[in-house]
């Protein structure tokens, strides 16, 4: 869904806006508040996205409390919606487990896989469907195809092999979209997260259609730190460009950001290239003298999963640190009373965040999606701004980190560059699904001597859970930006001393 401003964008977007608003303001009653903003956002008595306007501001209030970092209420326990919003007014993260949510009354309930048979069947003579049917769970009644659910594998043989395109597959969305197969359904065919497999990567939230899932937000006390006078660098992730629309420059997007109150504006790209210098580091030091091959590190949901399901490999994960731990570092080495905000596109790097090894280093986590709630919260023309001091040039390798396979191709350079003789081999995985199937191969020994890099999301970061354009859209855009505007490949002498600097802190 992203690029199409759709009903779920925009309840979303209001959603945002509405806690932006309230931390701005000088609010003297945040529980009385937050019971109003439902009804701001949806006035009137008639219901405009679901059978129920009573049913609509309940998951908005739902959207509200979990967009403060609260819990969702218990659906069956009384619970006022402003329950714990005054422990959530602070100016320093406020998370309570879990990350991703699912918010039971507002979940459509779609049917699990099906192959089903629809009414474009002509009852075709050849009745091809039939015959490849491994199962034999496909007939003709009353001159028409239909299919025994409690026989079929939903192989999908019978679809291709309609000439009709008669015969569909459904899936629930959210699920389809799980690399981790990790959503399954409750007693009321409701969708349910195991958690035990849930990784966060966030591609449900941005599947469903009907908005029920949602993940925690830390837009409020961002918001409230910057009000309370202290000083907020922020650190936005080489994915940002052309997230707030074609025409909005990089520079526009730091001047914005200093609208909404930042002290500073530093581009995460820098980060990126003191990670290549490290995983470089790495590969040359450990593969394949210490171990068959090295994954990068820099996806917190891969990393996860990858520690999940393959924990005999968890030791060939680099032991780099990502780039937005490192640009943290950075920014907190030059500057050690500010607070530092990741702006990304990675609903994941909330986790990171609050990791016990990375929680002095990043204060807060925001997506794209949740800036541009701050900035028609603040009322910033993000078309009209002008432009202030530019961002510190990254690299092409540091900036190519936000597109799949950019993060190996930047640590092959730099090897490469460093010893002209090797040629690395490199593997790359979008998707979580695929990741899995890499690692597979991996563990029959397939890839041994490569560096592998594993991204959550099927296209990389551009494609993360808090983006705002299309995939294929933000790629090029990403790409054009790192070709026209950075230096080419990471400089070992300019960032060592810098990374083994920042890596003792």
């Amino acid at each position: 869904m992203r690029g199409i401003y759709n009903s779920v964008t925009d309840i979303r977007r209001k959603v945002f806006s509405e806690i932006a608003k309230m931390a701005y303001d000088d609010v003297t009653d945040y529980a009385k508040r937050i019971e109003e903003i439902p009804y701001e956002i949806l006035p009137g008595t008639k219901a405009k996205y679901r059978n129920s306007i009573f049913l609509e501001r309940a998951v908005i209030g739902e959207r509200l409390r979990v967009g403060m970092g609260l819990p969702l209420r218990e659906m069956g326990e009384y619970g006022a919606l402003s329950d714990g919003i005054e422990e959530s007014v602070i100016a320093t993260k406020y998370y309570d487990d879990p990350l991703v949510n699912i918010i039971n009354f507002a979940c459509h309930g779609c049917p699990e896989k099906k192959v089903f048979v629809t009414n474009g069947c002509q009852g075709c003579l050849s009745h091809q469907c039939t015959e490849v049917c491994p199962k034999d769970a496909i007939h003709i009644v009353d001159g028409h195809s239909k299919i025994d659910q409690d026989k079929c594998i939903k192989c999908g043989k019978c679809m291709e092999a309609c000439p009709y395109s008669a015969i569909i597959k459904i899936e629930r969305p959210c699920a389809a979209s799980c690399g981790m197969n990790a959503i399954t359904s409750d007693e009321d065919g409701k969708a349910k997260i195991n958690y035990d497999k849930c990784v966060s990567c966030g591609m449900c939230l941005v599947n469903c259609p009907f908005g029920a899932i949602v993940d925690k937000g830390q837009i409020f006390q961002t918001i409230y730190s910057i009000k309370q006078g202290e000083r907020v660098v922020a650190a936005i992730a080489p994915a940002f460009v052309g997230q707030f629309g074609p025409t909005v420059t990089p520079d526009k997007v730091k001047a914005a950001l200093m609208e909404l109150g930042f002290a500073d504006v530093v581009e995460v790209a820098i980060g990126a290239d003191l990670c290549t210098i490290e995983e470089a580091e790495d590969f040359l030091d450990k593969v394949p003298e210490k171990q068959p091959f090295m994954a990068t590190s820099c996806c917190p949901a891969w990393s996860v999963m990858a520690k999940k399901e393959f924990p005999q490999f968890a030791p060939y994960i680099s032991m780099a640190l990502t780039p937005m731990v490192l640009t943290a570092r950075m920014i907190k080495k030059d500057d050690p009373n500010c607070k530092v905000v990741f702006i990304g596109p990675c609903a994941a790097k909330k986790l990171e965040a609050s990791r016990k090894s990375v929680r002095s280093d990043v204060d807060f986590v925001l997506t794209f999606e949740e800036v541009m709630g701050m900035f028609e919260a603040k009322g910033v023309n993000l078309l009209s701004i002008e432009d202030v001091t530019p961002l510190e040039a990254g690299t092409n390798d540091g900036r190519g980190f936000a597109v799949s396979g950019g993060v190996a191709k930047a640590v092959k350079n730099v090897i490469e560059k460093k010893h002209p003789e090797m040629n690395v081999k490199v593997q790359a995985a979008e998707g979580l699904k695929n990741c899995k199937t890499m690692l597979m191969m991996a563990k029959a020994g397939r890839l041994n001597g490569y560096l592998l890099e594993g991204m959550a999301c099927p296209g990389g970061c551009v494609a993360g859970a808090g983006t705002l354009q299309p995939i294929a859209k933000s790629s090029a855009a990403v790409k054009r930006y790192a070709t026209e505007n950075a230096k080419k490949t990471s400089d070992e002498s300019q960032y060592a001393d810098r990374l083994h600097e920042l890596a003792e802190n």
